[in-house]
């Protein structure tokens, strides 16, 4: 492999082509193999590794994918910060089909998904008060404000399991709750990452209005593609944007995450 990529993007094949001198690595883990081979390639000069979540074909359904094998992949190359554009739904009327949400905070709602590498005999616990790497986040508003883009600086984002949606009821619920964003992705993704000590910064595409906001229609899948492909280029450009921006040295909490989180073990 060439230089390492100290930039890791979960995103879909149609990012790889604006790669320059492109590299595809077969990666294995501890945790089985991540969801697709990754991708490298030049922005600018910055080296940068590409992984589809839900694999090549989208044949991995949210509950299913391997976050664990995803990460330590990126790790594994070199990866310090991870930029994780995902599609959400929106659950207030002011956070628009087309926004950007910079999300600062992050509510689980999953069940029975691996979400740690520290299954024994070493304990740890890895503080995750603020989810979301704040040094990247200054970055990706300031970058969306330039280009001119709809974009909420904190929210937090309501995690599912899936893969169905929600029903008028939990997503009622949510909303009253006062939180913005709902998602599939973003647990264990962002645990996974702190535990590796990754900065993390998730851009919330939002797609549709969840069925808990009054007055609208339930979400579908037809509506969700649409909104993202109309708006695929957007975040495209701003991902180009904010990569060759990011900070070389990290001098926030995420690089040292795992000081006086082990408990026990060897």
């Amino acid at each position: 492999m060439s230089t390492p990529p100290l930039i890791g993007v979960f995103g879909g094949s149609g990012f790889y082509s604006f790669l320059e001198r492109t590299e595809e690595i077969v990666v294995d883990t501890p945790f089985g193999p991540p969801s697709a081979p990754v991708v490298t390639g030049d922005i600018g000069n910055r080296r940068v590794a590409f992984l589809p979540r839900h694999g090549a074909r989208h044949e991995f359904p949210p509950h299913r994918i391997p976050y664990r094998a995803n990460l330590w992949a990126f790790k594994e190359l070199g990866v310090q910060r991870v930029l994780a554009p995902t599609a959400a739904g929106s659950l207030q009327p002011h956070v628009r089909r087309g926004d950007f949400v910079i999300s600062d905070q992050v509510v689980d709602r999953t069940s029975g998904r691996a979400s740690t590498f520290y299954d024994g005999p070493e304990t740890v616990h890895v503080s995750l008060a603020d989810p979301y790497c704040e040094d990247m986040r200054v970055v990706a508003v300031k970058q969306a404000r330039a280009h001119g883009i709809s974009v909420h600086e904190t929210g937090t984002v309501v995690v599912i399991e899936g893969p169905r949606f929600s029903t008028r009821a939990e997503s009622r619920w949510y909303s009253q709750m006062g939180w913005e964003v709902i998602n599939m992705t973003q647990y264990p993704e962002v645990a996974l990452a702190r535990e590796l000590e990754l900065c993390y910064c998730n851009i919330s595409l939002i797609t549709d209005y969840d069925c808990g906001v009054e007055g609208t229609a339930p979400v579908t899948v037809p509506e969700v593609i649409k909104v993202f492909n109309d708006n695929n280029a957007k975040l495209r450009d701003l991902l180009l944007a904010v990569i060759p921006e990011l900070p070389e040295q990290r001098t926030c909490p995420c690089a040292t995450a795992l000081a006086g989180a082990r408990v026990g073990g060897h």
